[in-house]
Formats: structure tokens, sequence, C-alpha cells
């Protein structure tokens, strides 16, 4: 595969190309010409600045955005074993070793999951927002966890807050409550949970004690940094009102919404919005495990960390804090995607990779296991561009024993997404013959006939099952969390016998690359190439025969 550069003659998420095809390292044609109508990176630059940092502005609240690039070791790179011979983990019987008796159940923390699935935090950003109802009530009826994201408080512009300290303390919000009632309102009280993170705003702004009092919220996540990245939050901001309000509550707000020459911009029609920008923070050994202490005090169930993809001796650092900190659960999440605004080249050249990031986190985790076989390791989730069963089965049996699940975050956007559109088009009658050939349905069927129940497999079982309509964006997410992936994760493990999700281990894979026999050999993780897998087994077998 060609590798990707990050200048090259076309990009999708910046809306550039070239003139002509055959573009130079720099991402210029090798004769670039004073009348050319066409946009490359450096012309659209010109004019737009810094809006060309990020994915096509005009997108922004609809989209998600990840690289296409190609970063050389991915879970491809591992191949699945699949045994002919025994069972494990169910009664031995050819009546029951059939792929829907498998159990796929595990633990997130203290949280029972019906699915090895946790939505990573989906914060302020407004793609999340505008798809929250979908994402919260489909996890709930997955029984799946769900993690509201960084700087919903903040964004809120009818929360509440009280002066008393440094910084005002939230008293009441719309949308935190609407995000914590939406989730419960189809959760069965026992499987997932509604997860609450908080970044540097958010705790200057009391957003953990809020929740914990007035919204009886169980399970909270500390982040660090990331965000955008490696820099904070970012937002795009659609009215001069909107802008200073956040700037009021402590926000970067670029640029400045009090400047009186930006205010009479904004009047023209010369900035087209504002990016609210949020901070990273700073932390330290012993200020992260003060507050693990205070929040276990206050009665906290399930304390989790999510990070970011940064250099290997600051994941070691987080790695080293969480089990110091005996924390129940850890999210590490690999470039390069993003629910909201993150620089592209960010995206694409910055954080190390998900499966790279993997390794190191469970060599990680092995070293701790060595140096204390007693060392407690909290639940593990890895994230970063994870969309299909087999890219889910590979990375829990990569980091077992520890991995237990799967965040996500884009996938499941655009299974709401994409549930939504379709309830519309249902309810407009604008269906298409193309979709409904894509959807399997015959030629004769009538576009202006289709139904919900058609449409969505699950649809009909669900609305029996709670003896009411389900909105079309939640009906996406369950049946591609339930029905995919939940039955795509089936079936891989009864191809390996295994017929439970926690039986899984590192033997199940085999590298299939030169990168991936490099990659696991140096955090010595114990899976080998597909060429060594068994071999000495095999011998065995082959020499007893009686030929």
């Amino acid at each position: 595969m060609t590798k990707f550069s990050m200048v090259t003659h076309r990009s999708s998420m910046i809306g550039t190309r070239t003139r002509v095809e055959d573009s130079c390292e720099s991402g210029l044609c090798p004769i670039c010409v004073a009348d050319c109508p066409v946009f490359c990176e450096v012309s659209k630059s010109a004019l737009r600045g810094r809006e060309v940092l990020y994915p096509m502005r005009e997108h922004f609240g609809d989209s998600t955005a990840g690289t296409p690039k190609d970063f050389g070791f991915s879970y491809g790179d591992f191949q699945i074993q699949f045994e002919l011979r025994g069972a494990k983990g169910i009664e031995p019987h050819e009546d029951s070793v059939i792929f829907p008796n498998v159990d796929i159940t595990t633990k997130w923390g203290k949280i029972d999951q019906k699915l090895p699935i946790v939505i990573a935090g989906l914060g302020s950003t407004y793609v999340a927002k505008r798809n929250w109802e979908g994402l919260a009530m489909g996890s709930a009826l997955a029984g799946v966890s769900i993690t509201v994201g960084e700087n919903v408080v903040g964004m809120d512009p009818n929360a509440k807050f009280e002066n008393g300290g440094k910084y005002p303390k939230v008293i009441d919000t719309d949308d935190m409550k609407f995000r914590v009632d939406t989730f419960r309102e189809f959760w069965d009280g026992k499987h997932g949970d509604i997860i609450v993170q908080k970044n540097v705003e958010d705790t200057r702004l009391g957003v953990f004690d809020y929740v914990t009092s007035k919204l009886e919220v169980n399970s909270l996540e500390i982040k660090f940094g990331q965000g955008a990245k490696a820099i904070g939050g970012e937002v795009r901001l659609h009215s001069l009102e909107r802008a200073q309000l956040l700037q009021k509550r402590g926000y970067l707000v670029i640029p400045d919404p009090s400047n009186p020459v930006v205010i009479e911009q904004w009047k023209e029609g010369l900035i087209p919005d504002f990016e609210r920008h949020s901070r990273v923070g700073l932390s330290s050994t012993e200020d992260v495990l003060e507050e693990i202490d205070q929040l276990r005090e206050a009665g906290v169930k399930n304390v989790f960390i999510k990070t970011g993809a940064y250099r290997p001796a600051a994941t070691a650092w987080i790695i080293r804090v969480g089990v110091e900190g005996k924390v129940d659960g850890m999210t590490f999440d690999g470039a390069g995607g993003g629910t909201g605004m993150s620089p592209v080249s960010m995206m694409n050249e910055g954080s190390i990779p998900t499966a790279y990031l993997e390794a190191l986190v469970i060599g990680c985790l092995d070293m701790i296991k060595r140096k204390n076989p007693n060392a407690k390791i909290p639940s593990i989730a890895i994230a970063g561009g994870f969309a299909n069963e087999t890219q889910m089965f590979k990375a829990i049996a990569m980091g077992a024993p520890y991995v237990s699940c799967i965040a996500m975050a884009r996938a499941p956007i655009t299974a709401a997404m994409k549930g939504k559109y379709m309830g519309g088009v249902i309810e407009s009658n604008s269906a298409t013959p193309g979709m409904l050939r894509n959807l399997g349905f015959p030629r004769d069927k009538e576009p202006d006939t289709l139904t919900l129940n058609e449409a969505f497999v699950d649809y009909d079982q669900l609305k029996r099952k709670f003896n009411r309509d389900i909105p079309p964006a939640a009906v996406g997410v369950y049946t591609y969390f339930a029905s995919k992936l939940g039955t795509g994760v089936k079936q891989l493990l009864a191809g390996t016998r295994k017929f439970k999700l926690d039986l899984i281990d590192r033997e199940d894979i085999a590298s299939i690359s030169r990168r991936a026999i490099e990659v696991v050999h140096h955090w010595n993780l114990g899976i080998h190439s597909q060429e060594y897998v068994d071999h000495e087994l095999v011998r065995k077998e082959i020499y007893s025969g009686n030929y």
C-alpha cells in the first residue's frame, strides 16, 4: 500500500486538491501557475488561514473525521487461529457447541456489560449533542456503558452557577440532566452505566460534585489532556452571544469576541464562526492519587481514567498512576480520528497509532505483573478506529488478560446518524430504488411503502418488548452493537472453540507481517508469527501417525 503523506494532491478532510495528479512532496503541482482556479492546500490557506488546519468547517457538527494514513501496522497484521477440536467454557456436546451459545458478557470496572463495548467520552461537540438520544438509548438497549465527555456543563447555555471561591460552581443544568436521563430511559438498571468525564474546565465548575449529588451518577472518568488530540477540546461557535458567554465562563475563544473590532467584523459577516478551546491541564502523581482517594471517599463506585496516545514514557506514567491508585478502568485512545475538530495534521502525524499503543500498554502491564504478580490491574479498554468485530477480537486477544472492552465513538455516531437519516427518509417517503436494493428488498418493492419494521431488522422486537416506538437512531445503535458486532464476536469466538469472552488469549492470534513480528517481540507479548504457531505440535502430530 502506498504510504500516506500529510501533504498530497488531494485531501477530502480539508477540501483541497492539486491541478494535476503528479504533485511534489510539498503538495504543490510540479508547475504552479498564476491563474489556477483549483484550491490546493497552500492556495486555500492563503485565503482561509487557520480554517485549513481543521476538517472542512461547513461539516462541523454533522460529521466525524479520521486519518486515511497507513501507519504500517494494524490489527489486520494478525490472523485469528481457529480450532477444530474440543470446546472451552461450555459443555462439549454437538448441540451446545454453536455460536449463539457464546457468552460475550464482561465487566467495565465493576459494571456488568452485555457486550465488550463502551462508548468513549462524547462531550460538547455538536455531533455528539445532536445524536445523543440515539447513542444513549441505543447503548442502554444494548446493555453497554456510555461516557458523557468533557465541557458539557460549560457549553450548556441554560446551566446555572453560584459563586463560591475562585470559580463559579454549577448547581443546575439542562444538557447534563438530559444526557443522564436519556440513557436511563431504557436502562435495565444492571447492564452498562452512564459515566461522566471531566477536564480542567469541568473541575473548575464542580461538575463531579454536581453529577454525584444531584444526578446520582456513580461512575466518573478523569481525562488527561487529549480533547482535540494533545491541545484540549475545540468546537466551533456560530453566534457572537454564545462566544461571549463561553469567554465569560473561562474558555479561550478565538477570535476575541469582546474585541470591538471583532464584533464589528462579525456583524459585517467577515467572521464565519468562533473557536472555543479548553485547557489540557497540568498534573502530578501526587495530585492524581489524591483526587482518586477523594472520589473514593465521596462514595464513587467506579473511577476511570481516559487518556490519549502520548509518547511512551507519558503513557507508562498514566499506567503506573492508575495501578497505584487502584482505579477501576483505564481507556487508551490511539491515533488518529476525532468526533469534533481535531487539527488534521495532528490526526495524521501525531500520537501513537492504536495497535502500537496497545502493544505498549500491554507490555507495561506485563512488566508490572512480573514485578508484582499480586498487583491489581484495572479493566483496560482500547480505543482508536474500531468499527468491526475482527478488530475487536484481535484487540482483546492481543491485550489478554487485561483488555475487557473496546471503546468506540466514531462508529456508533455513524450508526446513530444513519438510523436518524433513514427514519427521516421513511417518514418523508423519500427512499430511492437504490436504497431498497442495497437493503436487500426485491425489485418490485415500492420505495414509498418502506416501513421502520422493514428497514431495521430489530425494530419490531424492540417495539414489542417495550410496547412503544423507539427512535430510529437508537435502533440503529442497538442493531449495530447487539446484532452485528455482538453476533460477529460470538462467531469468531466459536471458531476458536472458546465459548466465554474471558477465555480469549494471545495464542488465538498470529502475526502475519514483519512489522507485527517486530512490535510484539519488542514488547515481549508472546504472540508468535503464523509460521511459528503450533510448530512443535504440528511435528508431534505428524510423527505420531501410523502411516
